[in-house]
């Protein structure tokens, strides 16, 4: 349950940094709104979610990080609720048949194609211009970069680990 709550949590995370701080950059003079940090991170607890708990569990938690942020910003959590679903749908078509190969390059792929399918749709639901879709894109990738650094020294950390004997 620990990954679908923070889903949830980096859903609401965004859509709340977007009300509050508006665009912010992202490196190489580009700006994106400051949800983008939040929403890249959003991915890997997608994906892990989905590993943990399935996919009826991550779309439900896209609904609810929705339906959460609609507190905040009910232009925001529709624009973010309707592209976070329409990018799990691609995030099937590349997660899942290459997590049992290679899964943390499932998790890389998945990610990068989610952050470009989110970003077009976010962007055009709740400004009606890709003005920030480079940023969004760049911010997106910095967040996908740091996760499977992450998740890697995690796993490292996991498998070196001596187990116990009886």
């Amino acid at each position: 349950m620990f990954f679908a709550v923070a889903y949830i949590l980096t859903i609401l995370a965004a859509n709340w940094a977007i009300s509050t701080f508006g665009a912010v950059p992202v490196g190489f003079g580009l700006a994106a709104p400051a949800g983008v940090y939040f929403a890249g991170l959003a991915f890997t607890f997608r994906d892990l979610t989905q590993e943990r708990l399935g996919r009826g569990w991550t779309v439900g938690a896209i609904v609810a990080g929705a339906a959460l942020s609609a507190f905040i910003s009910p232009q925001f959590a529709l624009a973010s609720g309707g592209a976070f679903l329409f990018s799990e749908l691609a995030d099937f078509a590349v997660y899942t048949p290459l997590r049992q190969r290679h899964w943390l390059g499932a998790v890389a792929a998945s990610n990068l194609v989610g952050l470009v399918t989110d970003s077009v749709l976010f962007l055009m639901l709740a400004f009606g211009s890709l003005e920030f879709l480079p940023g969004q894109v760049v911010g997106k990738a910095w967040m996908t970069l740091l996760a499977v650094v992450v998740l890697t020294v995690w796993r490292r950390g996991r498998v070196a680990q001596p187990q116990p004997t009886s």
